[in-house]
């Protein structure tokens, strides 16, 4: 079938839904002046066209599917290592140049591919700083609770890689977050597997389709920063596997990602890339792995421990593997020589399958500043912000609005390996996003709260707080409160009497227990990247309704986590940044207690009972839940249908949530896990029918007398809901 075949009729189908979700709003629009249903009609149009971008994209990328090593490219990577000296083999299993290079062998016609951090973009070319689209972090796109939006992500990182000449991108990071001090957890996707699970392969396959590597990390369970070299993480096989691992399990079944990236922390005692029992033991033969495993930058310690786990490729250079430390290990008989090999093969028929031999990594026809990628970045940027607390000032009918706080006129991002450049003329601040609604909306900065004779024609003050790349970065865990003075600008703020908006800038969860209570409406944006300002302005301004969900549990203080007490600190000193190390006394692991019952699957095991539950995210709008119908199939898995009725005045996207709950199971079991979810956009009084089907795995836990996932022969309550604690439907399952 050709090309032009195979597109037509899903460009027909696309073009339907376009007409579709356009004549949904004509109603509205004949409601409007002239000269409005002309800028409400222009909105609309961009909108659509952004959702046309988005549909062609995935239709082109399926096309083009995911590198598959082949027995072929096997056999081409036996032949060339079976040419190479061994000083060759030594340099090709670690860094070259400046460190974001594999080693090249010329006279076989092996080159040097070009790696680069993400995840929020391309960030670097080597050690040079290169202007990319900056997309919204990692947990942002978790908390988008959409599949495409993420696919979309990976899509437009890997055609600005390609546009760069970059082979291989260092992402996605998907620790699980366990507690809010994690440095990191922006860069990450949640506290749920199955969340993280379903992004993370939604993201990897929308790059890898691209013809761009993926590199899932950081393996394994590095859920903080503080002393990460050197801190052990320790816990229990059952724990690790259904809550640490099964991410990275999902990304080499389902996504086939070609590289994963070992973590800096010892796990049980043994460092990440020098722990056989879970780089050969796990990645390779229980997952069947073939692609590259490759360390994080200076985290080898040891010569024969690096040698001898697995590990295929030191970076960013050999330290541990030089040419003069394997020798003797080989000459001594410490070392086979065919382990080496064995690096060098992996490594190889990996990057044969992704034709990095054969073409060049680099497509010229594609712009580096490219107009779709703009338009995935500000689909994400719009589906991701969370709704947490709506008194009614939301959205902003028009008026005058005064914005202050560090991130109103400022493009916050994290720091360490996820900082971006993104291109000037291309970003958009909050201020800048709510000055281009139109003269509707006027919108004026302050550095400080202005005094209350100034605001006597001001709607609403909008604050703009949270943390940035020097206050929340990699190798150091933050503080659980707000950086000095910004509660004291809420306060000023509430002071006023005015309505207060707060939007903040963070990666997970933070302390707003002193003003939550008495601002008017908050608004989680996370990172949100270069088309954030526009996104939280449409957002605001209620031309779209927000529809992010919390891909974590919001508890409300750090002491109602149920991790805390085996985190990394003697004592919680929240005023002090944890850059310092000699302020807190140092621990040499961290014990994972509180077992598998971490986030949403703590409550009711520890009877605690969190400010924003898991999934938790309001809209402008409200929803009914009916006609829940399970039917079993024949692979065992079960279709869940129901109905959801927009009854509220607002369209609005509806994310619903389907949770497994074992009911007489002989094994300790959280209450209840997500096992699926959608997500639709349904107009003010209509109805949409979701389908979510629950795979066998939806009732398996991990059997440590099996050292194996199996079926749980419990009965099952299907439970449908719109978070983690507010569950509308509900019917047993036997």
């Amino acid at each position: 079938m050709s090309k032009t075949n195979y597109l037509s009729p899903k460009i027909s189908i696309i073009f339907y839904c376009y007409l579709q979700v356009f004549f949904l709003f004509s109603y509205d629009l004949l409601k409007l002046p002239k000269r409005q249903i002309i800028i409400t009609y222009y909105n609309y149009m961009k909108k659509l066209t952004t959702f046309l971008v988005l549909a062609l994209f995935a239709t082109q990328a399926a096309m083009a599917g995911v590198p598959q090593i082949t027995d072929a490219d096997t056999q081409r990577a036996v032949s060339l290592v079976s040419q190479m000296t061994l000083k060759e083999k030594c340099g090709l299993i670690g860094g070259f140049k400046e460190g974001f290079y594999t080693y090249p062998v010329e006279r076989l016609g092996i080159p040097s591919i070009l790696l680069a951090d993400g995840p929020q973009g391309v960030r670097k070319l080597g050690d040079t700083p290169t202007n990319s689209t900056y997309y919204p972090c990692g947990i942002a796109i978790a908390a988008s609770f959409n599949r495409e939006i993420a696919s979309g992500v990976g899509t437009g990182i890997g055609y600005d890689a390609k546009a760069r000449g970059v082979g291989v991108m260092l992402c996605p990071g998907v620790n699980i977050y366990r507690n809010a001090l994690c440095g990191r957890n922006f860069e990450y996707m949640g506290e749920d597997p199955y969340l993280a699970s379903e992004t993370a392969v939604s993201y990897i396959t929308g790059m890898q389709e691209q013809g761009v590597m993926s590199t899932i990390k950081h393996f394994a369970v590095n859920n903080q920063e503080y002393a990460r070299h050197w801190v052990s993480s320790n816990l229990d096989e059952r724990t690790l596997h259904e809550i640490y691992l099964e991410t990275f399990r999902k990304a080499v079944k389902q996504a086939q990602v070609g590289a994963i990236m070992t973590s800096y922390n010892p796990i049980n005692g043994t460092h990440a890339a020098e722990h056989p029992e879970l780089i050969k033991g796990v990645i390779r033969d229980k997952w069947g792995f073939k692609g590259i495993v490759m360390s994080d930058w200076v985290s080898t310690y040891s010569p024969i421990g690096s040698a001898t786990s697995g590990l295929d490729l030191e970076m960013p250079r050999n330290y541990a593997l030089t040419y003069e430390k394997v020798k003797p290990l080989i000459d001594n008989g410490v070392v086979l020589e065919s382990e080496i090999d064995e690096k060098c093969i992996n490594i190889l028929q990996t990057i044969i399958a992704y034709g990095f031999l054969d073409k060049p990594q680099k497509d010229s026809s594609i712009p580096e500043d490219y107009d779709v990628s703009r338009s995935l970045a500000y689909s994400a940027a719009l589906e991701s912000p969370v709704l947490l607390k709506n008194n009614g000032v939301l959205p902003l009918k028009g008026g005058n609005y005064v914005l202050c706080g560090p991130n109103a006129d400022y493009i916050p991002y994290g720091g360490g390996s996820g900082a971006m450049y993104p291109f000037a003329h291309r970003t958009t601040t909050l201020y800048q996003g709510m000055n281009s609604l139109g003269k509707k909306y006027k919108a004026q900065l302050r550095t400080s709260v202005p005094q209350a004779k100034e605001l006597e024609k001001v709607d609403a003050l909008i604050l703009a707080v949270g943390f940035n790349k020097d206050t929340e970065t990699e190798n150091s865990d933050r503080t659980y409160s707000l950086p000095k003075g910004q509660d004291e600008l809420i306060a000023d703020a509430v002071a006023t009497g005015k309505k207060v908006v707060v939007v903040v800038y963070s990666g997970g969860e933070v302390d707003i227990s002193k003003w939550v209570d008495k601002v008017d409406a908050i608004v989680m944006a996370w990172y949100t990247g270069q088309e954030g300002g526009h996104a939280l302005a449409d957002i605001l301004s209620g031309k779209v309704s927000p529809s992010g969900r919390l891909p974590f549990t919001f508890w409300g203080s750090l002491k109602k986590n149920p991790s805390t007490p085996y985190y990394h600190v003697a004592k919680l000193d929240e005023s002090v940044h944890p850059r310092h190390y000699e302020r807190y006394e140092h621990y040499p692991f961290t014990d994972y207690t509180e077992g598998v019952f971490v986030g949403y699957r703590g409550i009711e095991h520890f009877g605690v009972k969190p400010m924003f539950p898991f999934g938790y995210g309001l809209t402008y709008s409200n929803f009914k839940y009916s006609d829940l119908a399970l039917e079993k199939l024949a692979d065992g898995s079960v279709k869940v249908a129901f109905t959801v009725t927009n009854t509220g005045n607002a369209n609005a996207a509806e994310a619903a949530q389907v949770y497994v709950a074992p009911l007489n199971s002989k094994v300790l079991r959280p209450a209840r896990e997500l096992k699926g979810f959608d997500k639709k956009t349904i107009a003010k009084g209509q109805s949409a029918r979701y389908e979510v089907v629950l795979e066998p795995s939806a009732f398996m836990y991990y059997d440590i007398s099996v050292h194996d996932w199996v079926k749980d022969n419990a009965d099952f309550e299907i439970q449908v809901g719109s978070n983690a604690t507010d569950i509308h439907l509900r019917q047993t399952l036997r």
